[in-house]
């Protein structure tokens, strides 16, 4: 009796031929031939009477009988297996689309006819390693490479992605911080910041310590952040795609205290004065009922000021540091007196 074929495994494939297919029936030993409509199999092998294993030639896109014909003759041919015509994959999108340049970066690739990929490439570079999760996802990791974009590609059996714009990935230089200014502000935050650097573009977050600070303005060499409420000394860092910055110190200050003036009492005129209390060390000015005048910081405790000349009567003294501006102490001007 001529060979059966019963029933194939898997009934379809690509037009570019290369799917190994179990073939299951009876009278199967001996076979001399396994045609997949008029061409012959890519190869085969007999496993026993009831299985043959068998490479698919190509073929064109459409359903074709599939026979076995061994000396006894040719099977039936009411088991087809179908050609399927493969399509380029295409890229729609990367997520995320950008990373620094040391690679690294875990990369979710969407898109359509992305089954079977063989590579990915980012730019010319084949991606560290990649999985199929389905026809539409691939999840590759970026290897490194220089700033700037590239495209990033899958090839399957039906050919290589095109580069479209939503294909192509952003390799950033790490952010390099060099300056910040103030480098202490108050303890309640809510100052302004700057910080100079490079590759500070895209900056998405940046740190005072473990918290976060408002960014109010971006760009390539500097930024303008606020920071927020804190205590003591913190490393502040930038990260963006590139990675995450060095870090850069910044001292959170109380506000200052101003315990007394001495003399407390003096001529119109100007008059040399010590100023005590406590947190004067990053002093910035002080003020004379609000007229700014000459000083020099002592110590973190002691100021040494110059009481300007004014009408006589109380005046109110006051300092202002980083960690903000001090109550008033009151310096008593008299009168110079009339002949």
């Amino acid at each position: 009796m001529p060979p059966v074929v019963n029933s194939i495994a898997p009934a379809q494939g690509p037009v570019s031929g290369g799917t190994t297919v179990v073939i299951t029936g009876t009278g199967l030993t001996g076979a001399t031939a396994v045609r997949f409509g008029s061409l012959n199999a890519a190869s085969y092998s007999v496993s026993s009477a009831t299985q043959i294993t068998a490479v698919t030639p190509a073929g064109s896109a459409g359903s074709v009988p599939v026979t076995v014909t061994s000396p006894s003759g040719t099977s039936n041919a009411t088991v087809t297996f179908t050609y399927t015509a493969v399509v380029a994959p295409v890229v729609t999108g990367l997520t995320p689309s950008g990373g620094p340049t040391s690679g690294g970066t875990t990369v979710t690739v969407t898109g359509t006819g992305l089954t079977g990929a063989t590579q990915v490439r980012f730019g010319s570079v084949s991606a560290s390693s990649f999985s199929v999760v389905s026809a539409t996802q691939i999840t590759a990791v970026a290897p490194a490479g220089a700033p700037g974009a590239v495209p990033v590609t899958v090839t399957t059996p039906g050919g290589t992605s095109a580069a479209v714009p939503a294909s192509y990935f952003f390799y950033a230089a790490a952010p390099v911080l060099t300056a910040i200014s103030p480098s202490a502000g108050p303890t309640t935050g809510g100052n302004t910041v700057t910080l100079t650097g490079q590759n500070l573009q895209n900056a998405g977050d940046v740190r005072f310590g473990a918290l976060s600070a408002a960014v109010d303005a971006v760009s390539p060499t500097q930024l303008t952040v606020t920071p927020p409420a804190g205590s003591g000394l913190v490393t502040v860092t930038v990260t963006t795609p590139g990675g995450v910055s060095n870090a850069l110190t910044y001292a959170y200050v109380t506000a200052p205290v101003l315990n007394a003036v001495s003399p407390s009492v003096g001529a119109a005129g100007s008059t040399a004065v010590t100023l005590t209390g406590t947190g004067l060390t990053t002093a910035t000015a002080v003020t004379v009922d609000g007229v700014p005048t000459s000083f020099t910081v002592l110590s973190d405790t002691q100021m040494a000021a110059v009481i300007p000349p004014g009408p006589a009567g109380a005046a109110a003294v006051r300092v202002t540091t980083a960690g903000g501006t001090s109550g008033a102490v009151t310096f008593q001007r008299i009168p110079a007196p009339v002949i």
